[in-house]
C-alpha cells in the first residue's frame, strides 16, 4: 500500500510513519506537511534514506499539489491539523483553515482522484466534558472550544462526503496522545522539560480535570487497524482506558523526576476548559485492537525520552517559545 499522510512530521504523524514503514516492509508512504511551528524535521531524521519514504513540503489547503500527489498513493490518512487549545482561544483562524478548509480540500481532491481510503484522525475533544460514563461513535457531537469545534467540523465535513458521494472515509477519535516527539506545549513534555530545567510546572485550576491517556504508539496501532480492516463510513473510538486526574499526572512526573512537589504552580483555569473526557473503544477493540503499554510504564518510558533529548526539546523551548507562555502564564 500507498499512503499519503498529512502531517507527517509532527507527534502523532513522525510516530505513524515510522509505524507503517516498520511494520509494513511493503508499504511506501509520502508525508505531506508545511512545516510550521509543531512540524518538525527531526523526528523523521532517522528514516530520510529510507527508498519507502518520500518527504513533501507542502500545505493541505494547496488543491492543485493534493491532485499532484493523490494519482500515486492508494490511501490518505489525514493527521494535518492545529490542536492546541490554548492558542485557538487566542483566534481560531488558523484552526479554521486548516482544520476544516484544508480537510475539504483533502476530501474534495480524493473524490475526484477516487482514492481507495481516506482515514480522518480526530479527537476525543469533539464530544465536549462527559460527566460520567464513556462517549460513543454515536453520541452528540458537543465541543467547547474553537479548536474542537474546528475539528467536529471536520468530522462532519468528512461524514458527509461519505453519505452524498460515498468516499470511502473512515474517522478515528483517539484520547490524550502522550510519547516521545510530541511538541513542548502540550502539558506531559512541557510538564517534563519545565520539570528538567527546575521551572515551574503551571497547572490549570484546581487540578481535578480528568483526561484519557493513550501511548501514541498504540493509538498508531490502531490507526493503522482501521486503514486496513475498518469498515468504510464508520468512526472508531481510541482511548486509552488511563482516567487521570491532571494534578496526579503532574505529580508522577515529579516522582519520576526526583523532583519536589514545590515545583507545582497554580494557574487561572483556562476558558471552556472540558472537565472529563472518557472513550467507549469497544468498537475498534471488535477488530482485534487492545492498548500494548501500560500507562505506568509508557509514562516512564517517555519521561526518559524526554530526559535523554534534551538535544530535541530544548532548541524548541527557546526563542519564541519561550515568549508565548510567558504572555500566556504572567496573565493567569
Amino acid at each position: 500500500m500507498k499512503v499519503l499522510v498529512t502531517g507527517g512530521s509532527g507527534f502523532i504523524g513522525s510516530n505513524f510513519v515510522r509505524h507503517l514503514l516498520g511494520a509494513h516492509p511493503e508499504d511506501q508512504v509520502v508525508n505531506l506537511d508545511k512545516l510550521t511551528y509543531a512540524g518538525n524535521p527531526e523526528n523523521l531524521r532517522d528514516v530520510e534514506g529510507n527508498p519507502r519514504y518520500r518527504f513533501v513540503k507542502g500545505d493541505i489547503c494547496d488543491g492543485a499539489l493534493i491532485r499532484e500527489l493523490l494519482p500515486e498513493v492508494d490511501a490518505i490518512v489525514h493527521m494535518a491539523a492545529e490542536t492546541h487549545v490554548d492558542r485557538s482561544n487566542l483566534g481560531a483562524d488558523d484552526f479554521l483553515r486548516t482544520n476544516v478548509t484544508g480537510t475539504y480540500t483533502l476530501l474534495e481532491a480524493a473524490r475526484e482522484k477516487k482514492v481507495g481510503r481516506f482515514v480522518l484522525v480526530s479527537t476525543d475533544e469533539v464530544y465536549g466534558s462527559i460527566a460520567e460514563g464513556a462517549a460513543r461513535e454515536t453520541d452528540v457531537l458537543n465541543p467547547s472550544n474553537p479548536y474542537s469545534a474546528s475539528k467536529a467540523a471536520g468530522d462532519l465535513l468528512a461524514r458527509a462526503y461519505w453519505l452524498t458521494h460515498r468516499l470511502p472515509v473512515l474517522i478515528t477519535r483517539s484520547s490524550n496522545n502522550f510519547g516521545p516527539y510530541q511538541y513542548p506545549e502540550k502539558v506531559i513534555p512541557l510538564f517534563v522539560t519545565n520539570a528538567l530545567e527546575n521551572q515551574p510546572l503551571p497547572l490549570y485550576g484546581d487540578g481535578r480535570n480528568v483526561r484519557d491517556w493513550l501511548y501514541v504508539l498504540d493509538n498508531c496501532a490502531a490507526i493503522d487497524l482501521v486503514l486496513r480492516k475498518g469498515q468504510e463510513g464508520e468512526i472508531y473510538n481510541i482511548g486509552g482506558g488511563n482516567e487521570v486526574e491532571n494534578v496526579a499526572l503532574t505529580r508522577a512526573i515529579l516522582n519520576l523526576l526526583s523532583k519536589p512537589e514545590t515545583f507545582i504552580k497554580r494557574v487561572n483555569d483556562r476558558p471552556g476548559h472540558d472537565r472529563r473526557y472518557a472513550l467507549d473503544s469497544s468498537k475498534v477493540q471488535e477488530l482485534g485492537w487492545g492498548p500494548a503499554h501500560t500507562f505506568a510504564a509508557a509514562l516512564e518510558t517517555t519521561v526518559e525520552w524526554y530526559r535523554t533529548h534534551d538535544f530535541w526539546w530544548k532548541p524548541i523551548k527557546s526563542g519564541a517559545f519561550k515568549a508565548y507562555y510567558a504572555s500566556q502564564y504572567s496573565a493567569r
